[in-house]
């Protein structure tokens, strides 16, 4: 049995609509890649007034700004995240290369990002846990978005995902034990 989602998927293509349909039941709209038209943006507007949507962009440069274009023009979404390992496929990455687990995984821990004023994290949380600054940091990024549904990110991004998606202390402590990180 697939997955009901009551909100809209915000998706760049086609061949991501086809992939999800696979594990999900959920209405898609499709923003055909960075150059979002004016009438997709309003539909995905009307969606989330109506509904509430999921921005589930590809985890590469054009996704990440897609969502960030989104999420200024449509405050209040929610995102999910799938790592670049779970979208590769030859040397395509996309969400259209992802598998049943890493799709339903994502969709489980979506997030609602929100400007906020409290800033439970700062750039010292990331150095002393080796999130930056240490040669492997991209790699223990990665595996920590990973756990916590907020995807990869460079240093600076990371730092604001934490916050701007209300990632709880506990959470975090508890995701860098998974990585054999914590101090």
């Amino acid at each position: 049995m697939k997955m009901k989602i009551n909100e809209v998927i915000v998706v760049e293509g086609r061949d991501d609509v086809i992939n999800l349909k696979q594990y999900i039941d959920a209405e898609m709209i499709i923003t055909h890649g960075f150059g979002i038209r004016r009438e997709t943006i309003n539909r995905i507007k009307l969606a989330a007034k109506n509904r509430g949507i999921i921005i589930f962009t590809d985890p590469d440069y054009a996704g990440e700004q897609i969502r960030k274009r989104i999420n200024k023009e449509v405050p209040g979404a929610k995102h999910a995240f799938i790592s670049k390992a779970d979208a590769l496929k030859d040397d395509n990455i996309g969400v259209e290369n992802a598998g049943e687990k890493a799709i339903i995984d994502a969709l489980k821990k979506v997030h609602r990002f929100e400007k906020t004023l409290k800033q439970e994290f700062s750039q010292s949380d990331l150095v002393r846990n080796g999130l930056t600054g240490a040669k492997d940091s991209a790699t223990k990024r990665n595996d920590v978005g990973k756990i916590l549904g907020i995807g990869y990110a460079n240093g600076k991004q990371f730092l604001n995902r934490l916050n701007g998606y209300g990632i709880s202390r506990e959470d975090f402590e508890k995701a860098l034990k998974e990585v054999g990180n914590h101090e």
